[in-house]
């Protein structure tokens, strides 16, 4: 039987189409079964509905707390069976509420080579400071800011000035990691 995937993303959803197609052409034995966006009107709202995705799209700023909002989306999960939360470019950082409903069931993709240059801003940290290799990272969600367990890695060199050619070197390599890491979590 397929995993049932939840894919949290608050942007363009390059990561999310990335996942959703792997499932769609059975590079993945796995289906999409929930899109969560805290965004109305991100683009990763238009990629869900082109796949038929049921999301569910909430403005933060609509829910009393974090765990107001949290445990509406656990509901919706538990409802679908969901087997493995994928963080991708969702910018918000779960609380202990979503923590323990799937503690070690949630993974999340980063810009950089874990444990250095945590947080919203890796590949800008980076480059500022003058690195020569960057890379992606896969880990394991936990109570602490991109400090879960990391679970795969991948490097690519790089000798620029320029985040903006960073990004768009390191999505090609997320998308892959992302499908493969994926890939080998469900098997176990």
């Amino acid at each position: 039987m397929p995993g049932k995937l939840a894919v949290f993303a608050s942007g363009s959803g390059t990561n999310f189409e990335a996942i959703a197609q792997a499932c769609a052409d059975g590079r993945l034995d796995a289906e999409v079964s929930l899109m969560v966006c805290d965004k109305p009107g991100a683009a990763v709202v238009a990629r869900a509905e082109r796949f038929g995705i049921p999301s569910f799209v909430f403005n933060p700023k609509d829910y009393a707390s974090k765990g107001d909002y949290e445990r509406e989306i656990i509901r919706r999960m538990d409802a679908l069976g969901i087997d493995l939360v994928c963080l991708a470019g969702y910018m918000r950082i779960v609380s202990d509420v979503l923590l323990e409903a799937y503690g070690g069931r949630i993974i999340n993709i980063h810009p950089s080579l874990l444990p250095a240059f945590r947080g919203s801003h890796a590949v800008e940290q980076a480059v500022e400071y003058g690195v020569k290799v960057y890379g992606i990272t896969i880990h394991y969600v936990d109570g602490v800011l991109d400090g879960g367990r990391i679970i795969a890695q991948r490097a690519f060199e790089y000798d620029g000035n320029d985040p903006e050619e960073v990004h768009r070197i390191g999505q090609k390599i997320e998308h892959a990691l992302y499908v493969e890491t994926i890939a080998k979590l469900l098997k176990k």
